[in-house]
């Protein structure tokens, strides 16, 4: 009796191929780059108002390099990357939020203490 595998809905068929052992060394380069990149971006000036947004960039960069090599989003359905995108929205909002947040808040206590101290 043979055993016949049976493909889950969704999946693929025909096989696909999967990055080498190359393209895998190539993304931890890119990705290495990029850490040495967000280090040095902290170290040169930690009150740019740049900042924060830069980081943010990156570090979504690396998510989305990360979910498409390392996890195979990029060869899986299309449905995952679609979650895994919300999720990464759904974080950024958050940060983007409490950062302006904070922002908002330094600024009324500037305004409170430049007040005070002209009385």
């Amino acid at each position: 009796m043979a055993h016949q595998a049976q493909s889950l809905p969704g999946t693929h068929e025909a096989g696909h191929e999967h990055p080498t052992e190359r393209t895998y060394i190539q993304i931890a380069g890119i990705l290495t780059i990029l850490t040495v990149i967000e280090v040095a971006i902290y170290y040169i000036d930690q009150e740019a108002a740049w900042l924060v947004p830069a980081l943010l960039v990156l570090a979504s960069v690396k998510f989305l390099i990360v979910i498409g090599f390392y996890m195979h989003l990029k060869f899986d359905d299309s449905r995952l990357a679609q979650i895994f995108s919300f999720g990464l929205g759904v974080s950024l909002a958050i940060y983007i939020g409490m950062y302006a947040l904070m922002h908002f808040h330094r600024a009324l206590e500037l305004t409170a203490l430049m007040t005070s101290a002209t009385r």
